[in-house]
C-alpha cells in the first residue's frame, strides 16, 4: 500500500511538472510585454528611420500601457546600433528598426562583431517607398535615356553623391551603373545633408534622394527628377516615371524599413509584437502620415520578412561584388 501511495505521489508530481512546462510558453506570451521597452534607431534623430520608429513607439506605448523609449545609437552606417540589439537580452523588450541598407551589412562589413542574419530575428517589414534620381539643372538631360546616353559619351566624367559608403543612395547608383553599363564616379559624404548641399550647388550633379526631401526641390526647379527607384510610380509624385520605364528593365531599389529583435526571443513574443505592429501601421491615421512621406505600409509576418530579407541580401551582395565596395568600421 505504501509503495502504491509513493508511486501515486511521484506520478502526480511529474504531472504537475509536465503541465507547468506545457503552460509556460502560453503564460510567457500572455505576460509579454512585462516592463519598459526600448526601440533602438541606429541613426541620428530626424531621418526616415527615426520618424517611423517614433510613430510606432508612441502607439505601442498607448496600446500596451508600457513605456517605449526610442534610443538613437548612430555610427558606422547603422551597424553600431544594430550590434547593441544583437547582444541584448532576447526577451522581446529591445527592438530595432532598420532601413533597406541593413541587407547589405553582411556583404559589406567582413569583420562585424555580430552576424546581422543569425543574431537578429525578423519581426515585420514596416513601410516602403522610392528614392528618386535627381540631377542638377545644368546637366543637359531630362530623361533616364538621355542621361545614360550622355554618361556613355563621357565615361568616368559624371560624379554622383551619397550619404556615405554602403548607404542606399550609393547602392542605388551602383545598381544603375551595373544595369545601364555606364560608369559614374562615387563621391561619398558624411551624411545626406552635406551631399544635398553640393548637389544643389552643382558640384556633384547626380544624387538618389529621399522622395519627400526631393519634392519641393524638384517643384522649385532647383533639381530635375529623372525617375523613381521602385518598380511602380509613387502616388506622391505620379508624374515622375520609374527608372525601369526609362529603359533599365528590372531596376528596383526600394527604400524599405523593418523591425528586428535579438535572436532567441520567444516566437510567441515575436508573433505578438508583429501582430501589434501590423495593427498599428494599418491604422488610417498612420497610413495617411506615411503616405505624406511617400511611404506605403508593407507590414508582414516574421516568415515573410525573413524570405524578403534573404532576397534583398542576395541582391545587395551582387551589387557590392560588382562595384567592389568595401565598407570599413
Amino acid at each position: 500500500m505504501k509503495n502504491a501511495f509513493k508511486a501515486y505521489r511521484v506520478f502526480r508530481a511529474l504531472a504537475w511538472i509536465f503541465a507547468a512546462i506545457a503552460f509556460a510558453p502560453t503564460a510567457a506570451a500572455q505576460a509579454y510585454p512585462s516592463g519598459p521597452m526600448r526601440l533602438v534607431v541606429p541613426f541620428s534623430p530626424g531621418g526616415g528611420t527615426d520618424i517611423l520608429s517614433r510613430l510606432i513607439a508612441k502607439k505601442l506605448s498607448e496600446s500596451w500601457k508600457q513605456t517605449v523609449v526610442v534610443d538613437n545609437r548612430p555610427g558606422a552606417g547603422g551597424s553600431v546600433g544594430t550590434g547593441i540589439v544583437a547582444k541584448a537580452a532576447p526577451d522581446g523588450h529591445t527592438m530595432l528598426v532598420v532601413p533597406a541598407a541593413y541587407a547589405a551589412y553582411a556583404s559589406m562589413y567582413k569583420r562585424l562583431p555580430y552576424d546581422p542574419i543569425r543574431d537578429l530575428a525578423r519581426v515585420s517589414r514596416l513601410a516602403a517607398g522610392p528614392l528618386v534620381l535627381v540631377v542638377h539643372p545644368s546637366l543637359p538631360v531630362k530623361t533616364v535615356r538621355e542621361f545614360v546616353a550622355l554618361a556613355r559619351k563621357h565615361p568616368g566624367d559624371i560624379n554622383f553623391g551619397s550619404a556615405g559608403v554602403g548607404t542606399l543612395p550609393h547602392l542605388s547608383a551602383e545598381l544603375f551603373n551595373s544595369i545601364s553599363g555606364i560608369k559614374m564616379v562615387h563621391i561619398p559624404y558624411k551624411g545626406a545633408g552635406a551631399a544635398v548641399t553640393d548637389v544643389l550647388a552643382g558640384r556633384v550633379p547626380v544624387y538618389f534622394m529621399n522622395i519627400l526631401q526631393a519634392i519641393s526641390l524638384i517643384k522649385s526647379g532647383k533639381l530635375r527628377a529623372l525617375g523613381v527607384t521602385t518598380p511602380a510610380r509613387t502616388p506622391i509624385a505620379p508624374g515622375i516615371p520609374t527608372i525601369a520605364e526609362g529603359g533599365l528593365k528590372g531596376y528596383d531599389m526600394t527604400n524599405w524599413y523593418g523591425m528586428l529583435v535579438p535572436a532567441g526571443t520567444p516566437k510567441s513574443s515575436i508573433r505578438k509584437l508583429s501582430a501589434e505592429v501590423g495593427r498599428i501601421l494599418n491604422l488610417p491615421e498612420l497610413q495617411k502620415q506615411l503616405a505624406r512621406g511617400g511611404m506605403t505600409v508593407v507590414a508582414s509576418t516574421p516568415e515573410d520578412f525573413d524570405r524578403f530579407l534573404q532576397k534583398e541580401s542576395a541582391k545587395f551582395a551582387d551589387v557590392i561584388e560588382k562595384a567592389g565596395i568595401k565598407g570599413t568600421l
